[in-house]
């Protein structure tokens, strides 16, 4: 089989046809030759990239010299056996690749050079087969030979440069993921100002003026990251994964982050001084432990500023019910029916502040049920009734009560 025919080929392979005599000769003088042609391509590379890095293996001999000589070393030998398809040991190719991933190149490069030496090499081989009267049909084979083991190149150091990245990002995630653990400490040990600026230093994330913090409930187990983008730290190691979202109030940034965001849920606490974070993230886990109860809509993200009523009034549950018990006990004794109507009532008239009429148009019933409904509530509750801090917690425990559920917005 020919250097260019793959198992599946039925055509005639020009190399096969070439005398066995002439093919070893060409391979023992491309072998004779290799450490010159790998040193004369390496001096190219270097002609045409002055800035490409010099790595010396453990002998003290240039990693890159190596890998050429040995990739000229494997494919000669494939020409002289003919036996499956010419490739490399894994390493050197692989470690090239993984280096450029490593720096922070594209690999555009480093294909560039190896077709440089594919092309050098080839000039090399074509004279050689001059030499040995090799026919031109099987060195056009020998071309195409030559560009598909350049293929094979390509692949390890396409597999070193994934590496390469993976390991990175690994890195990235746990140095970001240590980063935010400082960032939402509750108490910090001393001044955490320059440990906040070194760890954002080494994930590039510019120390922002202000923060808000979400907190996520996944839409499945094994759901996918969203790409909020650059700039934004998520930690997805939490059951319920935690954002850090810096200027959160920069023009854009909401409608970016609904889009990054759709099909989750969860909460964006309020936007809080950089050394305030902790706050932000006490007020997103509050508003989705609400939400869990359903106490707060759920399926989308929801921003706590827009919830101030219920994160106020319903998150602080024992004093709140404590105040209920005290603020509405002249309720106990009436109908549960009717102590709800009473209530609603009595919520309406403080909000509106208003007459019967005001208060008959928000309840949807007739202004002298209405006047029935105070004058009971007057008779309940006396002259507490007209005391502006007994008033106040009146309308405190039963805005909550309607937040929960408990209260509607009609008197019927």
């Amino acid at each position: 089989m020919g250097p260019a025919r793959s198992p599946a080929t039925t055509t005639r392979s020009a190399w096969h046809d070439v005398p066995r005599l002439q093919v070893r000769r060409f391979a023992a003088i491309a072998m004779a030759e290799a450490p010159a042609l790998a040193e004369e391509i390496l001096r190219e590379i270097r002609r045409e990239y002055p800035h490409l890095p010099v790595v010396l293996d453990e002998s003290g001999e240039p990693m890159a010299l190596v890998g050429i000589r040995r990739a000229i070393e494997v494919f000669v030998q494939h020409l002289e056996t003919s036996e499956g398809r010419p490739s490399v040991p894994p390493g050197v190719f692989q470690e090239f690749g993984r280096g450029e991933g490593l720096h922070g190149r594209s690999l555009d490069s480093l294909q560039a050079i190896y077709r440089m030496g594919v092309r050098l090499a080839w000039r090399r081989f074509a004279e050689i087969g001059q030499r040995v009267e090799i026919p031109p049909p099987a060195m056009y084979e020998l071309v195409d030979a030559g560009y598909e083991y350049l293929d094979g190149l390509v692949d390890q150091s396409v597999r070193g440069y994934a590496e390469a990245a993976a390991r990175q990002a690994g890195e990235r995630l746990r140095l970001q993921r240590r980063l935010m653990e400082l960032l939402l400490a509750e108490h910090h040990r001393g001044d955490p100002a320059d440990a906040l600026t070194e760890r954002a230093a080494r994930v590039g994330w510019p120390l922002p003026r202000k923060v808000a913090v979400g907190v996520l409930l996944r839409p499945a187990r094994e759901a996918v990251a969203p790409a909020v983008g650059q700039g934004i730290l998520l930690d997805m190691e939490y059951e319920q994964p935690r954002m850090v979202v810096p200027e959160p109030d920069a023009a854009g940034r909401p409608e970016l982050l609904h889009r990054a965001l759709t099909g989750w849920s969860g909460a964006i606490g309020p936007p809080v001084p950089l050394a305030d974070a902790a706050k932000s993230l006490r007020w997103a886990e509050a508003a989705v432990h609400l939400m869990e109860r359903g106490l707060l809509p759920a399926g989308d993200v929801l921003y706590c500023t827009e919830h101030t009523e219920a994160l106020v009034l319903l998150q602080p549950e024992e004093l709140i019910d404590d105040l209920a018990l005290r603020c509405l006990a002249p309720l106990a004794h009436c109908g549960p029916t009717h102590g709800r109507r009473l209530a609603e009532t009595l919520l309406a008239w403080l909000e509106t502040r208003g007459g019967a009429p005001e208060v008959a148009a928000r309840l949807g019933v007739h202004p002298q049920t209405v006047r029935y409904r105070l004058r009971q509530i007057r008779e309940l509750w006396g002259d507490e009734i007209d005391d502006p801090d007994r008033r106040f917690e009146l309308e405190l425990v039963l805005r909550a009560q309607r937040l929960r559920g408990v209260l509607g917005e009609s008197g019927r």
